[in-house]
């Protein structure tokens, strides 16, 4: 008896270590593609690939979108406004 339990606590065992293994696999590619793919944004504009940096893009990608948003509404005032803090953020990112 004792036997039959070991073989199946074997058997689940193996199912368990082969879904980890898989699941470790697919996040691993993941994990290279998006680390890649930050270094490639950080390399073409000339930053480092920090996360201060980055924050630093996503907010000045930020402000540029809320002057497209501007826009919409025929908010011009406001777009300006937007657009010079966005790419006053870019800008002081970049060089």
């Amino acid at each position: 008896m004792n036997d039959f339990f070991a073989t199946i606590g074997q058997s689940l065992g193996h199912v368990i270590r082969f879904i980890v293994d898989a699941l470790s696999a697919g996040l691993q590619g993941l994990d290279d593609a998006a680390g890649s793919f930050i270094g490639g944004i950080a390399g073409a504009l000339g930053i480092p690939a920090n996360l201060l940096s980055l924050l630093m893009l996503a907010l000045g990608l930020w402000l540029l979108y809320k002057a497209v948003s501007a826009l919409r509404r025929r908010a011009v005032i406001a777009a300006l406004l937007w657009i010079v803090l966005g790419v006053s953020v870019l800008g002081w990112l970049i060089n």
